[in-house]
């Protein structure tokens, strides 16, 4: 068992949250550095670099597992069909269907003459027949996880701001996709977004809120063991690269969990603050700022209809719920649990 976990749960989630980052989420960042005028290059190479993220997902997976080159190479197309079929699901379709071709591959690699043409065929055939039959039950599981945000969204400000803020902020960090989630419930208030509302543009800042904290918070509480590229690498990239760590010692993830808790209420009680951006960027959290920047730029565009004036409180708002909170209230938290000695130095290392 404890050999399954390491090989499964622990080496192959870590390859493959370091696939998503050197394919969606830095294409994230370029695509932010695009915005800028006269740079938007960089969203065109950003657009490239997302649309690899299953196949950058498989590679690595198969990568962990010491797969052969064949089989390796052959987890491209597995890792891009089971991200695409997936949906919001993807990435864990991905992990799922990627772990089971690549093992299968392995079973006939170097097997026979033809190997060049065997290996790749079983691969790539496992691998797509999963994606076609089991990654949209994948993706129609995570469904129900929207539906319940969609629920919480239409609740009072209060019980918004909490519910979404922590489940969105979560999911996140798991192998889900929180921005495909974000922009399928249309979580924003711009009158240019088909069904949204006011609602739905306070669900949207809770989420970022959610998704602030946890990013921001992993980044701050693990900075003792990943020092300055733990911190950029999950403060402006992802908090998924702690799921391994999270197996391993589910305590680590209360600390930002709890800041989301706080920060999501906060946010839209307090400081009143309304995504009126994209929608998807509900779901982005600090990773290439795309959060608290999707939310200054609903601010501003007047074609998004935000309701008011922006005043010195929402940007204050905005500045204390994305980083000062997130970051504070989980040192406080995490400095507890290690009193408590639920979480001890090591439990957060990155291998990087």
């Amino acid at each position: 068992m404890k050999r399954f976990v390491k090989r499964y749960l622990i080496d192959a989630m870590s390859a493959m949250a370091l696939g998503l980052f050197a394919s969606l989420l830095i294409g994230t960042i370029f695509g932010a550095i695009g915005m800028i005028p006269h740079l938007e290059i960089f969203t065109t190479i950003g657009g490239f670099a997302k649309a690899m993220a299953g196949a950058a997902m498989g590679v690595a997976i198969a990568f962990s597992l010491k797969a052969h080159p064949l089989v390796m190479f052959s987890a491209a197309a597995v890792g891009y069909a089971a991200n695409a079929q997936g949906a919001a699901g993807g990435p864990f379709a991905v992990f799922i269907i990627a772990i089971i071709a690549v093992e299968i591959g392995m079973l006939v690699s170097k097997k026979t003459k033809i190997d060049i043409i065997v290996t790749p065929f079983v691969t790539i055939l496992v691998g797509g027949l999963l994606s076609v039959w089991i990654a949209p039950y994948i993706g129609i599981g995570v469904g129900y996880i929207s539906k319940f945000i969609g629920w919480a969204a239409l609740q009072a400000p209060f019980i918004t701001g909490l519910i979404v803020s922590v489940v969105v902020g979560m999911v996140l960090t798991l192998p889900i996709s929180s921005a495909a989630i974000c922009q399928g419930l249309v979580m924003t208030g711009s009158v240019i977004a088909a069904g949204s509302s006011e609602g739905l543009a306070i669900a949207g800042a809770a989420a970022v809120a959610g998704c602030c904290a946890q990013m921001v918070g992993f980044a701050v509480i693990s900075f003792r063991e990943n020092k300055w590229g733990g911190l950029l690498s999950q403060g402006i990239g992802t908090s998924m690269l702690q799921v391994p760590n999270i197996i391993k010692n589910p305590c680590i993830w209360l600390a930002p969990t709890l800041a989301s808790a706080i920060t999501g209420p906060l946010a839209v009680c307090v400081f009143d603050l309304k995504m009126y951006g994209v929608a998807i960027n509900s779901g982005m959290g600090t990773c290439g700022l795309l959060g608290p920047v999707g939310m200054i730029l609903g601010w501003y565009d007047k074609t998004n209809g935000y309701p008011g004036e922006v005043t010195a409180l929402h940007w204050i708002g905005l500045i204390l719920v994305c980083f000062v909170l997130p970051a504070v209230l989980s040192l406080i938290f995490d400095a507890i649990f290690r009193k408590c000695k639920l979480v001890k130095d090591g439990d957060m290392k990155l291998e990087l």
